[in-house]
C-alpha cells in the first residue's frame, strides 16, 4: 500500500524536473537558482501497488537539482494528510506510514572524469542511484519498506525536441514490508523517462512527460505465500507507465496522470486472498489515476 506515494511522486519530480531544466533561463524569484523546490497536493485514484486498490490525498515536498555533475531528484510525502479522499489506506494521523522518501541522484561519468564518453546518440552516462524508504508506523516492521536501486544511466539525443533518458539498475531489498525477499538481491529494473513540449496555453506551457518500469528477476514469485487457490500471490515481475499532462507556470503547476500497472507491487492478478476481513480478489492490473496541484518556490 506505500508504494502509492512512490507512484505520484516520482510523475511530480519528473514533472518538475524537465520543467525546471526548460524554465532556468527565466528572470524569476526562486529561493534557490539551481536547488529547483515545490510543495504539492497530491489526489490518488486507484492505484494498485498493493493487494487492495487504494486511494490517497496527501502533502508532498520536492526538490531537483541539476549543476556540474549532479543530476538530482527527490521527495518527502506525509501519506493521508487530508481525511477526505481516502481509501483502503493509512497514514500519519491513523498508525500508518508517518513518512515516505524517494531520492533518484545520479552522478555524471563524464563530467567527474573530465572524459567525454558519447557516442552515437548517447549524451552522457550517469552513475545511477534510485534509494526508496518508507518509515511505516510506529514499532511496525511489516509496514517499513527500505530499497535501493543501483546502476548505469544516459540521456539520449533523438533529433527531436523532446527529452529522453533510460536507467537500468540491479536492487538491493531491505525492509519489504515483510515480504520474503529481504535483506538480499532481488532484481532489476529498467526505467524510460521523456518529456515532449506541447504548446502554450492559458498562459503557461503544456507538456506530455511519460516514464515506465520494467522490473523483472525478483525471487519474490517463486516464494511460498500461496493465495487461497493454491496458486502463488506474488509475482518475479511488474510493469508500471505512467502518462503525464503538465501545466506549468512560474510558480504554479498542474497535473493529470493516467497510469497503467501490470502486477503492480508483484502481486499476482486475480490472486484470491484474506488478511482476516473476508476473501478478496487482487486487482494489480489495470489504470488509475493522479490529479496534482504545487506550487515552486
Amino acid at each position: 500500500m506505500k508504494k502509492i506515494i512512490l507512484a505520484a511522486s516520482t510523475v511530480l519530480a519528473l514533472s518538475n524536473s524537465f520543467t525546471a531544466q526548460a524554465d532556468d533561463a527565466k528572470n524569476t524569484e526562486y529561493l534557490s537558482d539551481w536547488w529547483h523546490q515545490s510543495v504539492n497536493v497530491v489526489g490518488s485514484y486507484h492505484t494498485r501497488f498493493g493487494p487492495k486498490i487504494t486511494n490517497d490525498v496527501y502533502l508532498e515536498y520536492e526538490a531537483f537539482a541539476k549543476k556540474d555533475w549532479l543530476d538530482f531528484y527527490g521527495y518527502i510525502d506525509i501519506p493521508k494528510t487530508f481525511e477526505w479522499g481516502n481509501g483502503n489506506d493509512k497514514g500519519i494521523w491513523d498508525d500508518g506510514s508517518r513518512m515516505f522518501m524517494e531520492i533518484e541522484p545520479r552522478f555524471s561519468i563524464d563530467k567527474l572524469t573530465g572524459t567525454s564518453l558519447a557516442f552515437g546518440p548517447f549524451k552522457e552516462w550517469y552513475i545511477a542511484n534510485n534509494y526508496i524508504y518508507d518509515m511505516g508506523a510506529h514499532g511496525d516492521d511489516a509496514s517499513k519498506q527500505n530499497t535501493w536501486y543501483m546502476g548505469l544511466g544516459t540521456d539520449i539525443d533523438t533529433d527531436l525536441p523532446m527529452s529522453l533518458s533510460l536507467n537500468v539498475y540491479a536492487k538491493y531489498q531491505w525492509q519489504n514490508y515483510g515480504a520474503s525477499n529481504e535483506n538480499e538481491w532481488d532484481g532489476y529494473r529498467f526505467k524510460v523517462k521523456y518529456f515532449v513540449p506541447i504548446t502554450s496555453l492559458w498562459g503557461g506551457n503544456l507538456s506530455y512527460i511519460g516514464f515506465t518500469n520494467f522490473d523483472w528477476g525478483s525471487d519474490l514469485g517463486d516464494d511460498n505465500f500461496i493465495d487461497n487457490k493454491g496458486k502463488h500471490a506474488r509475482t518475479s515481475n511488474s510493469i508500471a507507465s505512467s502518462h503525464i499532462l503538465a501545466l506549468n507556470y512560474d510558480h504554479w503547476h498542474y497535473s493529470v496522470v493516467a497510469r497503467y500497472w501490470h502486477n503492480g507491487g508483484q502481486w499476482a492478478d486475480n490472486a484470491s486472498l484474506n488478511f482476516g476481513d473476508g476473501d478478496f480478489n487482487v486487482r494489480s492490473t489495470g489504470w488509475g489515476g493522479y490529479l496534482v496541484v504545487g506550487y515552486n518556490f
